[in-house]
């Protein structure tokens, strides 16, 4: 079995890949690579997007490695591979983008990226350190959210979030003086707005569960 992490220069991938070595070796989920290659994603048993920074800027260096996004879309929509999207990753799953101009995202799941407004003026944005967790309906039977409940904690940094069309296909969300979108999911994929490498033994527990997931 291989996981493969892809590098596109979106951020620093080490705790990330740290996280996934650690949980795969717990779980015997084979081998864990980081890699830019299209030949190691086309071959890949599970597919990790990470992604820190603007959606466009991460859009464009994605497209910018020669056949890469081809193989992650061939990997995930032809051949059914798992695909767990990270923070920005997760954000390109939507239909478009609307940081600093529209971008066409993946379109893999319905919705939109947009900047986080606060009923409450007084929270700061970027949404930045720990939320309690509250997973919905269609999320408590999820197999990567196992072992996880309503109220535990998720770590994160964003300013941007995705406006999901489709309520069944959100699994989780957080309160910031109104909605705001943890989990996403349907089929073989799913996208976390959080990073669950930084986010302890709940971040942990999930990625071991997607190290096992077969849909």
């Amino acid at each position: 079995m291989l996981t493969v992490l892809v590098d596109y220069d979106s951020g620093n991938l080490h705790s990330a890949e740290k996280a996934f070595q650690r949980m795969a070796v717990e779980v015997g989920a084979g081998e864990v690579l980081v890699s830019s290659n299209p030949e190691d994603v086309a071959r890949a048993d599970r597919i990790v997007l990470p992604g820190d920074g603007a959606f466009p800027a991460c859009r464009r260096a994605l497209g910018s490695y020669g056949g890469l996004f081809e193989a992650i879309e061939d990997g995930v929509t032809r051949r059914a591979v798992p695909f767990l999207g990270i923070c920005v990753g997760m954000q390109m799953m939507a239909t478009w983008g609307r940081e600093y101009s529209d971008t066409q995202g993946f379109d893999w799941i319905g919705g939109e990226v947009a900047h986080i407004a606060p009923a409450d003026k007084a929270l700061k944005v970027p949404h930045m350190g720990w939320n309690d967790l509250v997973i919905d309906p269609q999320g408590v039977s999820h197999p990567v959210l196992a072992g996880l409940q309503t109220g535990d904690h998720a770590y994160f940094v964003h300013s941007y979030h995705f406006r999901v069309e489709n309520s069944a296909e959100r699994l989780a969300h957080v309160d910031y003086a109104g909605d705001i979108t943890a989990i996403i999911g349907r089929d073989n994929m799913v996208g976390m707005q959080f990073h669950p490498e930084k986010s302890q033994t709940n971040g942990l527990r999930m990625i071991g569960n997607f190290l096992r997931w077969a849909p």
